[in-house]
C-alpha cells in the first residue's frame, strides 16, 4: 500500500518510540511526541510505514488513530503517516510545529 492510501483509515500503531525516549542512533534527540510503525507493511525505505501520533500526550505502546495526513520527504525515501485520535485534527502548521524536532533535517511536503 502507499503512503497517500492510508490517509482517512483506521491506523494500528505498534509505538517504539514514546514520548521522552531518545533516538537509539542519536542520543540527543528526545522524542516529544509518541512515534511508532504500522506492522506488517513496507515503506519506500524497505522498513515499517512510520508514524507521528498527534493529540496523545502520555507515552504509549501502542496505538489506533486516523491517518490524517502524509508527510513526504522529497530529499529522503521514507514517509511518515500523521496519525490522531479518531475526531481530531490538526492544521498543516500545526504538523510541522509539532514534528519538526525530526523533520527540521529533512525537505517535505504535507499531503492530505
Amino acid at each position: 500500500m502507499k503512503s497517500v492510501e492510508y490517509i482517512g483509515k483506521i491506523i494500528f500503531v505498534k509505538v517504539d518510540r514514546p514520548i521522552g525516549s531518545t533516538h537509539p542512533n542519536y542520543p540527543d534527540l528526545t522524542y516529544p511526541i509518541n512515534y511508532g510503525f504500522v506492522p506488517n507493511t513496507i515503506s519506500g525505505d524497505g522498513e515499517e510505514f512510520d508514524c507521528y501520533i498527534l493529540g496523545e500526550n502520555q507515552p504509549l505502546k501502542e496505538y489506533t488513530g486516523k491517518c490524517i495526513a502524509v508527510i513526504h520527504r522529497t530529499n529522503d525515501d521514507d514517509d511518515k503517516l500523521v496519525i490522531v485520535p479518531e475526531n481530531s485534527d490538526f492544521t498543516d502548521s500545526e504538523i510541522r510545529h509539532l514534528t519538526d524536532f525530526q523533520e527540521k533535517y529533512f525537505e517535505s511536503i504535507i499531503i492530505r
